[in-house]
């Protein structure tokens, strides 16, 4: 049985480790500033969250939102409100934001075009909309490309159980176009890969990621006990490598 809590910060901690630096360079590129009204959607661990509200400083604002706050109350400050809120249903303030956020989360949405189409309303004129999600099909593990890169059964059946539970692995990649369709200008996306190796932050992520879906997997048919447990020892192998999905970064902002 998966330790939901233990797994979440497994994830968080990682994800952190992985693209925090990156994500915070991004956003330092739009020119954030303090006195900026900010919010943060799906804010997992909040690492983002309290970095921005350090960076607006007192006479700026962070609003960080999540479906599970738990995880939030490190970032709790004078200047970082912590919300429980479900942006698939839950109303978001029109034209309100200078900065509106969101890592991780869309391609988990059978909403997300809805929810990208809230996002982009929320932001005052001259706003930056910034989203990174993950492109899991341009550079998938491919034995044929690269005889070193291993693709295990458990990949295999996490993208199949993706699938069914209508997660768009895409979704990182089509982000650039469905900004350009909602008008939005000053438009640039960034990819950011990595290699899995043992040890890694990446190799961590995943590991927590197949843990999470153990059980589904194993229910589905798209795994056995024997073969799940024999890829989770085989990711800690010296040998083992693999490509990451790609996170990509798109930004645009509001005429």
């Amino acid at each position: 049985m998966v330790d939901a809590v233990a797994n979440a910060r497994a994830r968080y901690a990682a994800l952190s480790a992985l693209f925090d630096a990156g994500t915070r360079q991004h956003l330092l590129d739009r020119e954030l500033a303090p006195g900026w009204r900010c919010l943060e959607v799906g804010a997992g661990g909040g690492s983002i969250a309290r970095w921005l509200g350090q960076r607006v400083g007192p006479t700026g604002r962070v609003i960080a939102t999540d479906v599970d706050i738990r995880f939030l109350n490190r970032a709790r400050r004078e200047n970082v409100e912590v919300l429980r809120h479900d942006i698939t249903r839950d109303p978001v303030p029109l034209a309100s934001f200078d900065l509106v956020h969101a890592r991780m989360i869309l391609i988990h949405l059978p909403e997300r075009d809805a929810v990208l189409r809230k996002l982009a309303g929320a932001l005052k004129r001259g706003g930056w909309l910034v989203c990174e999600e993950f492109d899991a099909v341009s550079a998938g593990p491919d034995p044929a490309i690269s005889p070193h890169e291993i693709l295990l059964k458990a990949h295999s059946a996490m993208r199949r159980l993706s699938c069914d539970r209508r997660v768009d692995g895409r979704y990182g990649r089509l982000l650039f176009g469905r900004l350009r369709e909602l008008g939005l200008t000053e438009l640039g996306a960034d990819g950011r890969i990595s290699m899995v190796q043992p040890g890694s932050p990446a190799a961590s992520l995943l590991r927590a990621s197949y843990e999470l879906r153990r059980t589904a997997m194993i229910e589905a048919g798209y795994i056995t006990e024997a073969e799940f447990d024999a890829d989770l020892a085989r990711m800690e192998t010296a040998d083992f490598i693999m490509p990451a999905p790609i996170l990509w970064t798109v930004w645009g902002r509001r005429r």
